[in-house]
């Protein structure tokens, strides 16, 4: 039953319950109580505040909380609610690239509140169309020599995404498991990377299981994601929205092309999609068979579609990457053979590796650190998060490239510029025992806008002490961010 790849099988999931709900728990789904006969906008205001809105999604985390296997059979009223699109709206990032219609946010929303309005009675009565999306690429993190896949869609489309995105997370945050932590509200890269150092150090965890699935967001199968999300929506329009952008389709240069499987990554109901495909096909999984055949410790930390497993014993390592295997093959997915490894790792490794004539523990990779075994001055071991080497080099180019595109600007705005990367760079890499690569960071920075001052004029004199306080009135000193993860951890949780 757990690693059957037959049709018949089914996947870790609780079994799906009649199409009926109690009558309190279907009041509060569909919002029942208006006038018969009387259409909603007539009963409520079209300047829907955001405290009803609330409200609306507050009854549905209370049903789903209520009932954990109650299917939802009326949803799609609140995605079409105008309040709920113009929330979904104002929530979009404003400079962002136009779709193929090149309609950009700001001249949607020169007539805003008619353009809702029609686009909610589109949805309402059937007439809504997804049209296709355009496809762009960005390079690759980890391997900036290879490029990833991005979608952009027309605005219309990311409002309604983004709209029925709220209203399924406030049905699908009460079934998701702790240790998933990827685009979920609430909940942030550092707090998988705190959940991550707190398992390793304080539970018994010996070896870390680094595993990467290969080409996730475009490998996922349409017809499984919908059995998934069936087992909690029996909305069928709910259902059918979500086909419509599953298979709307591509186009670039010129040419349309069909998508048969996968998401489009860049739309706001991707990162949900592919929560709801993992939480059925590998969270239950995982939770299930730590319980059952796991003969020590389990921990296991997700973020989207990166997730590293701890074991206390090899052979549970072993194991559970073997049936890994199996269980993702299932629903069409593969890992990585490259970026998957299971690696002695924790407080006793490198003693263990020293007694056995071999080098230091080996490193892994998550969410932009390497992590790797330490110890304190007084002896304790601790997991060391240092920037990935790659991740530093990259930045670097982009702000190469960046300041000498602005080789001619006035010297305060290329300050600004400067600044706002130091900054941003410290709010996410800034986290204990790594000050000294985010301090290098800044020296380099600071180093390749001296170069590019430098070159401004045919004298290329710039003095260093002018360049100091160049430095010193824009770029800001670093500082640790963020708190040891023990000690947020142990606040959150």
């Amino acid at each position: 039953m757990m690693h059957g790849c037959g049709k018949s099988d089914r996947p870790v999931v609780p079994s799906k319950p009649p199409n009926e709900a109690e009558p309190e728990a279907k009041e509060a789904v569909e919002g029942r109580g208006l006038a018969k006969g009387n259409a909603p906008e007539r009963n409520r205001s079209r300047t829907q505040g955001r405290m009803s809105l609330s409200s609306a999604l507050e009854r549905i985390r209370q049903a789903a909380r209520r009932d954990k296997r109650q299917r939802f059979t009326a949803l799609l009223h609140h995605v079409y609610e105008v309040g709920q699109l113009r929330a979904a709206y104002f929530g979009l990032k404003r400079e962002a690239a136009p779709g193929i219609d090149a309609t950009t946010w700001r001249q949607y929303g020169e007539e805003l509140e008619r353009n809702l309005f029609e686009l909610s009675q589109r949805i309402k009565r059937g007439a809504y169309r997804a049209q296709p999306v355009r496809r762009a690429y960005i390079r690759k993190a980890d391997e900036p020599q290879k490029l990833r896949p991005l979608g952009v869609l027309v605005l219309e489309d990311k409002i309604v995404q983004r709209a029925m995105a709220e209203v399924l997370s406030a049905l699908y945050e009460q079934d998701f498991v702790r240790f998933s932590y990827g685009f979920r509200p609430g909940r942030s890269p550092h707090q998988a990377l705190d959940a991550l150092s707190v398992g390793i150090m304080q539970r018994k965890v010996n070896w870390v299981l680094d595993a990467d699935i290969r080409g996730f967001f475009d490998t996922l199968d349409h017809q499984w994601l919908v059995k998934f999300i069936e087992h909690r929506v029996a909305d069928r329009r709910v259902v059918r929205l979500i086909q419509k952008w599953l298979k709307v389709g591509v186009l670039e240069e010129g040419k349309h092309m069909d998508t048969e499987m996968g998401t489009v990554q860049g739309g706001s109901i991707s990162p949900l999609l592919a929560n709801i495909y993992l939480h059925y096909g590998f969270d239950l999984w995982v939770q299930q068979w730590r319980r059952v055949k796991a003969r020590g410790e389990v921990i296991v930390v997700r973020f989207a579609d990166d997730f590293v497993v701890g074991f206390e014993h090899r052979g549970d390592g072993e194991r559970f990457l073997s049936e890994l295997v199996e269980r993702l093959k299932c629903f069409g997915l593969e890992l990585h053979a490259q970026k998957t490894r299971l690696i002695e790792f924790g407080r006793h490794a490198e003693d263990d590796r020293q007694g056995r004539g071999e080098g230091k523990p080996e490193t892994f990779n998550f969410l932009g650190f390497t992590h790797s075994c330490a110890k304190t001055r007084k002896g304790r071991f601790v997991v060391l998060r240092q920037t990935m080497r790659k991740r530093w080099q990259r930045k670097l180019k982009e702000v190469k490239a960046e300041l000498r595109r602005r080789m001619h600007t006035p010297v305060p705005e290329m300050g600004r510029y400067v600044r706002s990367v130091i900054v941003g760079y410290m709010r996410y890499y800034a986290v204990p025992m790594n000050a000294v690569s985010v301090s290098d960071f800044r020296m380099a920075v600071g180093r390749l806008w001296w170069r590019v001052l430098k070159r401004r004029s045919q004298k290329g004199r710039v003095a260093r002490a002018q360049m100091e306080r160049q430095i010193a009135r824009w770029v800001p000193q670093t500082h640790v961010c963020h708190p040891y993860p023990w000690q947020r951890f142990g606040v959150i949780t």
